[in-house]
């Protein structure tokens, strides 16, 4: 496979982001890459930052395929847990960034075949991911993820399969506890090699996945449907076409006490069903990439895309709190209209004999939003879309140019670094105003460079040490910045973006067919975002001063006696606020909520390509503080996991039986908490112990 050189620092820069970066290559994951066009492969080994990446084999292996917190464990500083809440998405964070977010995803840039699943204010989701089609995933952490723009905490940049010969047509089905099922259907395939003219390759795939949900009233069902067409136009140039669409309805279990979670982890407050909280959800986006070979060594590439997402959300807000008239209602109605342009021009020579790499690029994305609220009562009764109570157009764009360089100075040393220049602009047209609830128009812009870089040392062939540093940003969300504390009309212009810095020292070592990785390093971020003030129904956020995150990050993933293959990971990170959060009480030394201080995992599975395999995990999570003042923990848990199965290949036909059994010994315990809770609901229960089972067949057209 020939995917884009480690040397253009492809993983690193947000430059090469949209192209196929990675490959896993056996067991350990030890990747062998090669320049597009080819060049002396490079191994993962000579990367000098945290990066995993996952093939899309890992990710399918004996799972349900449903969300990426299944197989994701073994990614070190990687923190990803199943809310059982499909109208909050996962919580996911990157050393700690990200942890505070109730719903999608802060504080990370996620990218799906270099679509943006982030918006420009920073807001994602992992909704339109779909993993029976993934190729592999990169998960980058520390200093280098600065260089995406507004991200502090990592990338995430999921790669689904290119189409590629025999013809290929797979269906698959997942059958699991509580009701829960997926189907699927995936075409592949590909005319000619994909180096002549008129070469085209295909991946199409479509899944429909339901559930009654673990808990009361977290019924859901999402209906995804992905496909990426590449062309070659001539010798020199290509064209890929992406389509993806996905359509969710969910109910919304909210959040328990911590004595509600004891008492009975499936219940849900009343009020979640008085209001039959809820959120629908429809996104279709389209992109197009044209990749072209100027020169033997200069390549230009081209990342267009745009795409549309609505969302409806019923809340579970009493009715006598909206009495007060500046609330923004119990019903959220939302259409975004979103697209981005990424360009960029690579060039390769030497300077004083030492082979050297240089980048240039702009990204520019921009995000078009009405936003609506309403009562969520009626004469008719609760539930029910009501009387307007907030109406607003709200855009927001980023510019950013980045010029990024390689240098290899010597056979032992290399010089990796990169600036980009972040422009965030947000502008707010507030058209419900009453005599009571005022105009609060307004705009905001955020600059800031954003420097990074990474000096690394080869050992010897199979061992290298590097030390990195950089500066990312975090600017506040158009939800953040819509309300002020003392109540007076406009956005919070007061509220600045948080900036971080990052200094990191990391080692890997090849060992045999298998890779070692050790990371450690330390982040002070200034003006941390977290909230102020939830009066009235409107919640208002300022800048918590300065907070500390130091940690150390070990991955193992090891292959052994042909085919066993262990996996193992450990995160110790010390995430702390520095100054006073929590307004009149004092805050500083506290731990920072929503993150784990210890996650242990580690996985040994028997997996020959065929016949019959199988796999067991542990997973361990320390007790996770659910707000600033560290009154409320999480307990801590160890949860076990086994699976096993039976592949067949006869002749064209695949076929991949398997089943699981998750929370072996059915232990009781938080998957996940709602960091801040204003009403003490801060407990996400996750399920006891739960079966599936699950079968696979493909059929190649030879």
């Amino acid at each position: 496979m020939k995917i884009a050189s480690l040397r253009q620092i492809s993983v690193l820069l947000p430059a090469i982001l949209p192209l196929p970066l990675l490959a896993a290559e056996g067991a350990g994951n030890t990747m062998v890459v090669s320049a597009a066009p080819a060049q002396t492969g490079l191994s993962a080994l000579d990367t000098p930052a945290a990066v995993s990446v996952v093939s899309g084999e890992d990710m399918r292996q004996a799972a349900p395929r449903v969300n990426l917190s299944e197989n994701l464990g073994p990614v070190p500083g990687l923190q990803i847990q199943n809310r059982q809440n499909y109208a909050q998405d996962l919580q996911l964070s990157v050393r700690g960034f990200g942890a505070r977010s109730t719903y999608g995803v802060r504080g990370l840039r996620i990218y799906v075949d270099g679509i943006p699943a982030t918006m420009p204010d920073g807001q994602g989701q992992t909704s339109n991911i779909d993993i029976g089609s993934v190729d592999h995933i990169e998960v980058l952490r520390g200093p280098f993820s600065a260089l995406y723009g507004n991200a502090s905490g990592g990338v995430i940049n999921v790669e689904t399969q290119t189409g590629q010969q025999p013809p290929t047509l797979e269906a698959s089905s997942w059958y699991g506890s509580y009701g829960s099922w997926r189907n699927s259907l995936k075409a592949t395939g590909a005319t000619g090699d994909g180096t002549h003219a008129g070469d085209v390759n295909y991946s199409v795939s479509a899944s429909r996945f339901t559930t009654h949900g673990y808990r009361d009233h977290s019924e859901a069902q999402k209906n995804l449907g992905n496909a990426k067409l590449g062309v070659r136009i001539n010798d020199v140039s290509t064209l890929t076409l992406l389509f993806n669409s996905v359509h969710i309805e969910a109910q919304d279990p909210g959040g328990l006490t911590p004595d509600q979670w004891r008492d009975n982890p499936r219940q849900v407050v009343s009020n979640v069903t008085r209001y039959n909280t809820r959120k629908t959800v429809d996104q279709t986006q389209g992109g197009l990439h044209y990749q072209r070979q100027m020169g033997e060594n200069d390549d230009l590439s081209v990342m267009m895309y745009a795409g549309m997402r609505e969302t409806t959300q019923y809340q579970s807000i009493p009715a006598a709190v909206q009495a007060n008239p500046t609330h923004p209602g119990g019903v959220i109605d939302l259409t975004r209209h979103y697209q981005g342009i990424d360009t960029r021009w690579t060039h390769r020579d030497t300077l004083f004999s030492m082979p050297v790499t240089l980048t240039g690029g702009i990204d520019y994305e921009t995000m078009t939003e009405r936003r609506k609220g309403f009562e969520n009562f009626t004469a008719a009764g609760y539930g029910e879309k009501g009387a307007l109570r907030r109406n607003e157009r709200n855009l927001m764009w980023n510019l950013d140019p980045y010029l990024q360089t390689a240098w290899q100075l010597t056979d032992k040393w290399s010089l990796d670094a990169g600036l980009r220049y972040s422009t965030v602009n947000f502008d707010s047209d507030d058209r419900y105003i009453t005599p009571r609830n005022g105009d609060d128009s307004g705009d905001a812009r955020y600059h800031k460079w954003l420097p990074a870089a990474s000096l690394k040392y080869a050992i010897d062939n199979s061992w290298n040490a590097y030390l990195s540093a950089g500066r990312g940003v975090e600017t506040p969300t158009i939800n953040e910045l819509s309300y002020r504390a003392d109540g007076a009309t406009g956005l919070n212009t007061g509220l600045k973006p948080a900036t971080s810095d990052t200094v990191e020292l990391g080692s890997k070592k090849r060992i045999g067919y298998g890779l070692i990785t050790a990371a450690l390093f330390q982040t002070d971020t200034k003006n941390e975002i977290v909230t102020d003030t939830s009066l009235g129904g409107r919640t208002t956020y300022k800048n918590a001063g300065e907070t500390r995150r130091r940690g150390l990050e070990l991955g193992l993933d090891q292959q052994f006696a042909d085919n066993w293959r262990v996996k193992a990971a450990w995160t110790l990170l010390d995430a702390r606020y520095r100054s006073n959060a929590c307004g009149s009480e004092s805050c500083d030394g506290n731990r920072i909520p929503g993150i784990a201080r210890n996650m242990v995992y580690t996985g040994l599975a028997y997996a020959p390509e065929q016949g019959f395999y199988a796999g067991a995990e542990l997973r361990y999570m320390s007790n996770i503080a659910a707000s600033d003042d560290n009154a409320v923990k999480a307990p801590a848990y160890t949860v076990t996991a086994l699976n096993g199965g039976y592949k067949w290949q006869v002749q064209n036909w695949t076929l991949d039986l398997f089943s699981r059994v998750d929370n072996l010994f059915d232990r009781h315990y938080v998957g996940s908490v709602i960091v801040n809770e204003g009403n003490g609901r801060y407990f996400e229960p996750a399920p006891g112990r739960n079966y599936s089972v699950g079968l696979t067949m493909s059929y190649a057209f030879q």
